[in-house]
């Protein structure tokens, strides 16, 4: 599967469930490492290359580069800040 379809599958409304809980078991694992005294950054880091493997091993190389090309504006429109409200 091309890594346009696997992402529009994903992103698709019956798979909202599916990244519900998985957002939840990513949440829980962060507060009881944090718990444990793991730095948040160091998490941050542990979690972005674990990440980027996962998709570099399910769709290659080039379809994970063109994939992360984006998120450079993604941050900057501040898509990934919390708390902050969008218009």
């Amino acid at each position: 599967m091309s890594t346009g379809a696997r992402s529009a599958v994903t992103s698709a409304p019956e798979y909202a469930e599916e990244r519900q809980a998985a957002l939840g078991y990513l949440a829980e694992a962060w507060a009881e490492a944090r718990l444990d005294g793991i730095d948040g950054d160091c998490l941050a880091q542990a979690c972005l290359f674990t990440a980027l493997a996962e998709l570099v091993s399910t769709y290659g190389e080039d379809a994970a580069a063109r994939y992360t090309e984006g998120l450079a504006n993604r941050i900057r429109n501040g898509e990934f800040s919390v708390g902050r409200l969008h218009q």
